[in-house]
């Protein structure tokens, strides 16, 4: 079955970095677009960035752009998210997730990790 193990997450003060993992098995990994998705307390399911089987396309939120990067690893079966700059906006739960459809700047997915929490605050 489809597993996703985020990791990486944490408390970080304003305009600090965090790399968050997520560890894939259960499929096919290089065959899938893969997705970082985001919930804040409140609020529904965010997409924050995607990008494509090779990962040479990858896609970001407006919010998010030029502060995030978003990368894979298909012989790891590894897909990784570099947060530079965080703000407290940033602060949610953060999902790997695959198979998903967006509208605006929200997500639905069929497949995605128990998440990891990235606080920012100070």
């Amino acid at each position: 079955q489809v597993q996703l193990v985020e990791s990486g997450g944490g408390l970080v003060q304003p305009g600090g970095s965090l790399r968050l993992s997520c560890a894939a098995s259960g499929f096919t990994f290089s065959n899938y677009w893969m997705y970082w998705v985001r919930q804040a307390p409140g609020k529904g399911l965010e997409w924050v960035s995607r990008i494509n089987v090779g990962g040479d396309s990858t896609f970001y939120q407006d919010s998010v752009k030029g502060r995030v990067y978003i990368s894979r690893d298909n012989a790891r079966n590894t897909l990784y998210l570099q947060m530079n700059g965080l703000k407290s906006e940033d602060t949610a739960v953060y999902y790997c997730a695959t198979r998903c459809t967006t509208a605006g700047d929200r997500a639905s997915c069929d497949y995605r990790g128990q998440g990891t929490q990235v606080t920012v605050s100070s």
